[in-house]
């Protein structure tokens, strides 16, 4: 989006939903389910931090177990009750509640096993060289210089 075609307000709701529902490789993006995420931070040009207006079907998770080398993570939950699932423990989130996410902090995610939508709040800098870590899956993932994410086996053979 070129800097004079840049908004400076809008309703969420009218930012377009990502294309594609994971980045994830098979079998990974199949477990994940059908989260939508509307990158709010995009639509206005923003760089140094991105924010995911994010909707969790019931029976969805919002990535696979992770932790980041670089970016610090914060989510808001605007809708819904899913569960924070951590290494160490699951805590129950509801409306208003928010939780963040150091880098190199303990593994992560969030899974909806309620029945209805979860609706929340991503947001996270965009710091290069960022890795990630799933300590339960043979996967791992980096930022590359286009940024985007490129995935590989924790053997550093990439999957294709």
């Amino acid at each position: 989006m070129s800097r004079d075609k840049i908004l400076h307000a809008m309703r969420a709701e009218d930012v377009r939903s990502r294309p594609k529902r994971s980045n994830y490789p098979e079998p990974f993006k199949t477990r994940v389910g059908e989260m939508e995420k509307r990158p709010l931070g995009n639509a206005f040009g923003l760089r140094n931090f991105g924010v995911n207006l994010s909707r969790l079907p019931p029976g969805s998770m919002s990535a696979l177990m992770h932790t980041h080398s670089k970016q610090d993570e914060l989510v808001y939950v605007l809708q819904g009750e899913p569960t924070l699932v951590k290494e160490s423990t699951e805590i129950e989130l509801k409306e208003g509640m928010c939780c963040g996410f150091p880098a190199k902090g303990e593994a992560h995610h969030l899974v909806n096993r309620s029945e209805q939508d979860v609706l929340f709040l991503e947001i996270g800098d965009r710091t290069r060289g960022d890795e990630v870590c799933y300590p339960l899956d043979d996967l791992k993932a980096g930022l590359r210089s286009d940024g985007k994410w490129g995935f590989s086996h924790k053997d550093g053979t990439p999957y294709d």
